[in-house]
């Protein structure tokens, strides 16, 4: 009897670290473009490459030479489109390779108690100026940028470079206050700008009660390596913006051990 000869293909170990690479790209991917306006881009994009691909096996030259064009031009056409999603995924590579953080990891697992205690020094002013402000229903926007992109935010905010402190973003956030109206952004220990216009997100799935506010709070995560606090106006709850996702709602002792942890 004559058995076929099966010749399975060879995997060897950079087989499995190609697939598990590629895959992680992807996964990468789908949660920059997840929920935004950029999904949906995406999928117009593949579907136009697919209808491509059949009417070009059916010989259907005039749709065929039309759709080629846009092929052509592909990978500069997702380059120009998915601008903002590029420079997040860049900042992502660029944030998880960064020498910076690795010596904040060494510091964290070799002086954890130290590091802690002098944060807790760094972010108390910041609580007490939420509490106050929950207390009084006073909107805020507070933003926490680990690398202070001057081009991006002092192109529409007030430069400061003030000392952090309760009092400074009371008044800052004071509804008589002319900075009131924008955002506070606080990088490298100090209140850096005021009065901040952020660019709000495209995500279309937010709840029909989110303002500006919220949607600028969200927004600044998606398009820079930052945080952001969100104090409502309208009734004064607190929400924690981070990597385009917001928590709603959330307790003083969460709102430290966010701060605690990413601050």
């Amino acid at each position: 009897m004559h058995f076929p000869d099966l010749n399975f293909p060879k995997f060897g170990i950079f087989d499995v670290l190609d697939i598990l690479l590629v895959a992680f790209l992807i996964y990468q991917l789908y949660n920059l473009i997840r929920g935004t306006i950029a999904a949906n881009i995406f999928i117009g994009f593949i579907t136009i490459y697919l209808v491509y691909r059949v009417v070009d096996a059916l010989h259907m030259q005039m749709l065929s030479g039309i759709l080629s064009k846009f092929a052509d031009v592909g990978i500069i056409a997702i380059i120009i489109v998915f601008q903002q999603e590029v420079r997040r995924f860049l900042l992502l590579v660029g944030k998880n390779a960064s020498l910076q953080r690795n010596k904040a990891w060494w510091k964290y697992f070799f002086g954890k108690a130290e590091v802690e205690k002098n944060n807790y020094a760094r972010i108390k002013p910041i609580i007490d100026a939420c509490k106050s402000m929950k207390q009084t229903r006073t909107g805020a926007l507070i933003v926490f940028a680990k690398y202070y992109d001057e081009q991006f935010y002092q192109n529409s905010c007030e430069v400061l470079d003030a000392r952090i402190s309760k009092r400074v973003l009371e008044s800052i956030f004071q509804k008589n206050s002319p900075l009131h109206d924008g955002a506070v952004v606080i990088s490298e220990n100090k209140i850096k700008s005021a009065s901040c216009i952020l660019p709000v997100t495209e995500k279309s799935d937010l709840p029909a009660q989110f303002g500006l506010r919220h949607r600028a709070g969200i927004g600044v995560t998606e398009a820079n390596d930052a945080t952001a606090i969100i104090v409502s106006e309208e009734t004064g709850e607190i929400s924690y913006a981070k990597q385009g996702r917001i928590k709603m709602d959330i307790s003083f002792a969460e709102l430290e051990k966010l701060l605690n942890k990413d601050f």
